[in-house]
Parts: structure tokens; C-alpha cells; sequence
């Protein structure tokens, strides 16, 4: 199936240049270990050229100290040593060195940069990771500058964000633990609208709500720096991709001190957001429960130890804001299970007026999973006080190849618009699409929020056949296909009896 132009997917070229080049690398290393390589080059490259452009600059300045952090950092620019220059990396590219050039760079730009330290990839001089190709790509990378070139002001980020989904494509059910599809993640923001204010994600993967938000952001020409990022990841290896992926988009991101569990080691404990955008692991098991059963963050009701689904949403609920909105990706069961007291938690969450709408996705969104799941937007402050909007979206998106589906820009700008005519007390119900509801029809259904109960099915335009007319047609084709039945099964025995098989 030919692919159809999407700012989720699309490729300027650039990109795929990048990775089909890089993809050389392979090699016998595993995915893991390849996407950090792969990652780790692109982030090299991406901060040489920073670095480069500030370099030039400063030479223009009479009193301007070219060898001067302070410089650098006073303009969000990464200082980068003599020996971590990509000249240097350049010029070694073709050389048995060129693993422990770069290995010695990325050491060195930790070691003058804290926010990156312990942060990038290494060991780039192991054996298996073929020093030739590996040259081929540094060269690749030397002939394309990285920076900015007109409207394309996010050039090299778009390549980073290329990659993650490449990777995520080829490492199919390991992929959610660091990638969250584009679509959903811009579905999120579109709704939730992050123009200012603290931005949390408790289990941030490889950054893209940040990501995202960002574009939001420059998208309708306000200033990013508006927007606070916080962030946590339990994953060490998707936590470095997370702190390398804003620092290619130029966001300030306090992702905490260390990789960590957010239940057991929260590292934002006193943080109070205005946006919290997340995709948890789908019906974690074994969490803690039993060691966390008196914690101040089950305000609803103890989570099952089976499943962590009300866990995450009870932890993000205690992090919001008196204005804040939550924006969450959760398993379909979540919506109606009635198993180790969900039910309970969620009527005491819809009782407490904090649903502000459902959506249930599409299948196939997701290169990790198949469960069907939905969108659960929250807020302490919302519009329309005692309503809820259920939108059914299963039958939007577009098959990209045989196996994934993307939510489409006018999809998500459907989606979006619901929601602003729905705070804005303007929409109505729609068929099959879209219902607002009240808290009492959601009790009178014992608080299941599952959108196909509440948005019915959409009205069949009436063709002008006659129903008695319809259906001697249909009944007379059906007699057809029944007799073309019989006779290809007792083709299919005449032939299954000519090789020696007899079915009776």
C-alpha cells in the first residue's frame, strides 16, 4: 500500500538517507544496542553543529572569548572541546580509531557539560560494530549540515523523532517502552493545549509529549519558553534517549536526578502540573502494591496489585494543578473492569467531576500491541461541570502499511474541534461519533465509560429500496452464493479424491 503524506510519517528524503545509511550498521548487534549507536551519532552531530554556528558567531565579536563556556551556555548552546569536534570525529572517520575518537568525544562533552552527564551512548569501539561502516556514516553525516535551513527550523529533530519510530518499528512489542505513536501523542496535546505552564510525564519513554508540545507551541507562534518539563523514566537506556531527544528540540527538561520507578521513587514528589500527558505500561502487574498500600496517592481507592492502570491515573491526578488537565492513554479494560475495586475507583473518580471526556482509538495504532485502548482526558477546572464527552474515533485513521494505522491530520483535528465546541457548550451529539453526558447517565450505567454505550449508531442513509424489494434481491443472490458453494466443495472432493484423499 502506497503510503499517504502525514506530518507523522512523512520523510523529506533526509531522513530516510540518514537511516538507510546508519541502517548499514546493524551488523549483529541488537536492536537496543543499535538504536543507541544510531541515536547517540545523530545527538554528536546535532550538538557539533550547534556548537559550530555559536563558534562563528563569536568570532565576529572583538571581545568574545571563543573557548568560553559561559559563552555557549548563556545561549542554551552545548559546549563542545577541541578533541569532540566534529572535525576531529571527521577526520578519523576512515581510521581502526574512529570508535575511540567518538567513544572519547561523547566522554568529554559530559565531562564539560553537566546536564549530560552519564546521559550519551558509548562504546563505539566495541568489535562487533563495524569500524568501516561506521565511517561510511560519519562521512554521510559530515556532508549534510545539520543546522536550521529555513522554515525547517527543527530539521535534525525530525530525523531523531524518524528514527525512534524506525526502531520502534523493527523492535514491534518492545517498542512502548520507549515509543508512543506521533498521531496519539498529537491527539493528546491538540485536545489538552499546553500553551504555558508545568509540563509532567511520570513515565516520559524517549520524550515525545515534550516533543509535541513544543511543536504545539511554535505551531501557534507562542514562546516555548512558557512551558516547564518535567519528566520521569524507570528505563536507564530510554531515559538517555529522552534527555538527548529535548535537548535536540532546545527544551530545559528536569527529567529527575536519575532513572527511577515513579511509584517507588518519585522524583518530582512536590510537583503540582498544569499539564500531564503520559502513556504507562497497559495493565502493569506486580507494581508494589503491597508495599505502597498506605500511600497518600490512592485518594480513590487502593489499586489492585494486578494491574497498575488506576495507579498511574491516581498518581497523576495527586500531581495536578487547581487548573491542571490530565491527557492519559490507558487499555480499553480500564474503562469498564469491576475487578480489584477499578470499579469503585473509577465512580469515585466521575463522582468527583474529574472525567472530562473518552475517546476510544482506532486498532493498530500501536507497533507493540494490539489491545484496543482509549484516551481519558481529566481536569480539576472544567468547562462544562457535571458532563462528560465520549468521542468513538474506531473508525477513523488510515492504514499506512499492513499491520499500522495513523490518525490522520483532519482525524485529529476533528477530534480536537469536538472537544473545543464541547467546552465551549456548543456541540451536539452526533451518531455514532460523539455524545455529552450527564453524571447521572453515566451512573444509570454503572459508571462504565465505554463510548459506544453513550454515542449509539450513526444513521444508514436510506437508499430508496423498498424493504420487500431488498430483500428478494439479497435472499436470490444468497441462493446463488449457496449453489457456487456446493459446487466448489464437491470440486474440492473430486480433486482430494484424485490424489488418493476421500472425504465423505
Amino acid at each position: 500500500m502506497a503510503k499517504k503524506k502525514n506530518e507523522n510519517t512523512t520523510s523529506i528524503g533526509f531522513e530516510d538517507a540518514i537511516w538507510r545509511a546508519a541502517d548499514k550498521l546493524r551488523g549483529n548487534l541488537n536492536a537496543s544496542e543499535y538504536e543507541g549507536v544510531v541515536l547517540g551519532l545523530i545527538f554528536l552531530k546535532y550538538i557539533s553543529d550547534k556548537f559550530e554556528a555559536k563558534y562563528q558567531e563569536l568570532l565576529q565579536e572583538p571581545d568574545a572569548d571563543i573557548e568560553d563556556k559561559d559563552e555557549y551556555e548563556a545561549d542554551n548552546v552545548f559546549f563542545v572541546p577541541q578533541e569532540a569536534r566534529w572535525q576531529v570525529i571527521s577526520l578519523a572517520a576512515h581510521t581502526p580509531q574512529i570508535g575511540k575518537v567518538i567513544d572519547d568525544a561523547l566522554e568529554a562533552i559530559e565531562r564539560e557539560n553537566t546536564k549530560l552527564k552519564g546521559v550519551l551512548p558509548g562504546n563505539y569501539a566495541r568489535p562487533e560494530l563495524d569500524k568501516r561502516r561506521l565511517g561510511d556514516v560519519v562521512d554521510l553525516f559530515t556532508n549534510i549540515h545539520m543546522l536550521a535551513s529555513g522554515d525547517e527550523k527543527d530539521l535534525l529533530g525530525r530525523v531523531y523523532e524518524y528514527c525512534l519510530q524506525k526502531f520502534a518499528s523493527m523492535e514491534g512489542k518492545n517498542a512502548g517502552e520507549f515509543y508512543t505513536p506521533s498521531c496519539i501523542v498529537r491527539t493528546i496535546v491538540e485536545v489538552l493545549q499546553p500553551y504555558e505552564g508545568r509540563v509532567y510525564d511520570p513515565c516520559c519513554g524517549s520524550g515525545g509529549m515534550f516533543v509535541q508540545s513544543a511543536k504545539f507551541i511554535y505551531n501557534h507562534q507562542k514562546d516555548i519558553n512558557n512551558i516547564s518539563v518535567y519528566g520521569q523514566e524507570a528505563n536507564p537506556s530510554t531515559w538517555k534517549m529522552a534527555h538527548m531527544n529535548v535537548a535536540i528540540r532546545g527544551l530545559e527538561a528536569n527529567l529527575g536526578k536519575s532513572y527511577a520507578d515513579t511509584f517507588f521513587n518519585d522524583q518530582h514528589p512536590t510537583l503540582k502540573a498544569d499539564f500531564i500527558m503520559a502513556n504507562p505500561p497497559f495493565n502493569l502487574s506486580d507494581w508494589g502494591a503491597d508495599k505502597l498500600e498506605k500511600d497518600a496517592r490512592w485518594k480513590f481507592g487502593l489499586p489492585p496489585a494486578g494491574n497498575a492502570n488506576f495507579a498511574w491515573m491516581q498518581h497523576m491526578i495527586h500531581h495536578l494543578s487547581p487548573i491542571g488537565r490530565i491527557g492519559l492513554v490507558l487499555a480499553n479494560g480500564a474503562l469498564s473492569s469491576q475487578t480489584g475495586g477499578e470499579g469503585t475507583i473509577r465512580q469515585k473518580i466521575v463522582e468527583a467531576d474529574l472525567v472530562e471526556g473518552i475517546i476510544a482509538l482506532p486498532s493498530q495504532l500501536f507497533y507493540s500491541t494490539g489491545i484496543p485502548v482509549s484516551l481519558w482526558f481529566l481536569s480539576r477546572s472544567k468547562q462544562q461541570k457535571g458532563k462528560v464527552l465520549f468521542i468513538d474515533a474506531r473508525n477513523m485513521g488510515t492504514m499506512v502499511t499492513r499491520a499500522v494505522r495513523e490518525l490522520m491530520e483532519p482525524d485529529i483535528r476533528k477530534i480536537a474541534d469536538t472537544f473545543e465546541a464541547f467546552r465551549n457548550g456548543t456541540l451536539g451529539d452526533e451518531a455514532g461519533y460523539c455524545a455529552v453526558k450527564t453524571l447521572q447517565d453515566i451512573a444509570a450505567q454503572d459508571y462504565i465509560l465505554t463510548p459506544g454505550r453513550y454515542v449509539g449508531i450513526a444513521e444508514q442513509e436510506d437508499d430508496g429500496e423498498p424493504f420487500a424489494e431488498k430483500m428478494q434481491r439479497l435472499t436470490s443472490e444468497l441462493s446463488g452464493l449457496f449453489v457456487e458453494s456446493h459446487r466448489l466443495e464437491d470440486e474440492i472432493k473430486k480433486q482430494l479424491g484424485n490424489i488418493g484423499f476421500k472425504i465423505e
